[in-house]
């Protein structure tokens, strides 16, 4: 680990203490988990104090560690959030977990950092997170009348819904998948000798 990262860690750490549930450094990035609860808080001081001075908010995603193995942990949504401070030159990641996996809701940062915002919106569309005091939380990527959070690890590769035109009534309508699994069997060609030491 270089003595930057070191320098870094050790000051998340006295900051913060007890509030800070895990520090990871791998790969040369310094990631922090925190609690929902203090997700908010901790994010403002992160941008606020002259040590941390993480001016830019970089990057948000939803995660879903349903089949994750990796990481000890009982809830099934998270928040990674990449931060970046141009003054002393130097990347952060933060992540919290959702408390509920049936209906997960976090603090929004869109206060904080205003580029938060489409980056919440994606997570709420496509994961189904929602983001407490966002000023415009509604689905960017997919319809508005798109049925479930399409990556989610349990979403169906097929979905529930399809949309498609209609000549007919002449607008877009939405009925049942129709596509049928099926198994595609690869058809292998090969000469009569094939494997045959003999026949050269």
């Amino acid at each position: 680990m270089s003595e930057k990262l070191e320098r870094l860690s050790q000051s998340l750490a006295n900051r913060f203490g007890e509030q800070l549930k895990q520090v990871i450094v791998d790969r040369n990035e310094v990631t922090v988990v925190v609690a929902a609860a203090d997700y908010l808080s901790i994010a403002q001081v992160l941008r606020d104090d002259p040590e941390f001075r993480f001016e830019l908010l970089v990057d948000l995603t939803g995660l879903d560690y349903s089949s994750y193995s990796g990481v000890e942990s009982s809830a099934r949504f998270a928040v990674s959030v990449h931060l970046l401070s141009v003054s002393n030159n130097q990347r952060l990641r933060l992540r919290t977990f959702a408390e509920d996996d049936f209906f997960p809701v976090l603090q929004s940062l869109v206060e904080l950092w205003p580029s938060a915002n489409w980056f919440e919106r994606e997570a709420f569309d496509l994961f189904g997170i929602t983001f407490a005091g966002h000023p415009d939380l509604r689905r960017i990527l997919t319809d508005y009348g798109f049925v479930g959070y399409p990556f989610r690890k349990d979403f169906p590769v097929t979905g529930y819904v399809e949309m498609r035109y209609d000549q007919e009534l002449g607008r877009v309508i939405y009925q049942p998948v129709t596509i049928e699994p099926r198994e595609n069997t690869p058809r292998i060609v090969r000469d009569e000798n094939y494997g045959n030491v003999g026949n050269g």
